[in-house]
């Protein structure tokens, strides 16, 4: 079979096409970021976080606005949240924090509720006002109890 440089070129660049597509979609499946600077660092301490995981989104009014940044064990043994925002959203301090769920068994995200305070929430401020994500398992257990005992 004789050999075509034009057929090998095409080929080649299919190839090298091929392999930039599979790594854009690694890095933006994988939440990879770049260029830009950082964002604004808060905290938000809950009771219980449920299934939320770092690089959920944070959303004020449905719009994203950042992502978990990571979630670590207070020695109070509550969960504490840091949360990466963007600076140019101006977040006022009486800000709350909820852990609300895509659809009935979808993916957990921080939904942030602006307050009224004139005063704005600065780097590494913490959230005073939150609300811990919904377990259903023990939402479900708590309708068969009630069941369970109005019906003796």
């Amino acid at each position: 079979m004789p050999q075509s440089p034009l057929r090998d070129l095409l080929v080649g660049l299919f190839v090298l096409a091929g392999l930039g597509a599979v790594a854009y979609l690694s890095a933006t499946l994988g939440g990879l970021s770049y260029g830009g600077r950082g964002g604004l660092a808060l905290e938000a301490v809950f009771d219980e976080v449920g299934g939320l995981s770092p690089r959920a989104p944070v959303v004020v009014g449905g719009v994203k606005i950042g992502k978990v940044k990571g979630i670590r064990l207070d020695p109070d043994l509550r969960a504490r949240v840091i949360l990466d925002v963007d600076p140019e959203v101006p977040l006022p301090r009486d800000t709350s924090a909820s852990i609300l769920t895509t659809g009935v068994l979808g993916d957990q995200y921080i939904a942030l509720e602006p307050g009224a305070e004139e005063e704005l929430l600065k780097d590494g401020d913490e959230i005073d006002y939150t609300q811990s994500a919904v377990v259903l398992e023990r939402l479900i257990g708590r309708v068969v109890q009630n069941l369970g005992s109005s019906s003796e």
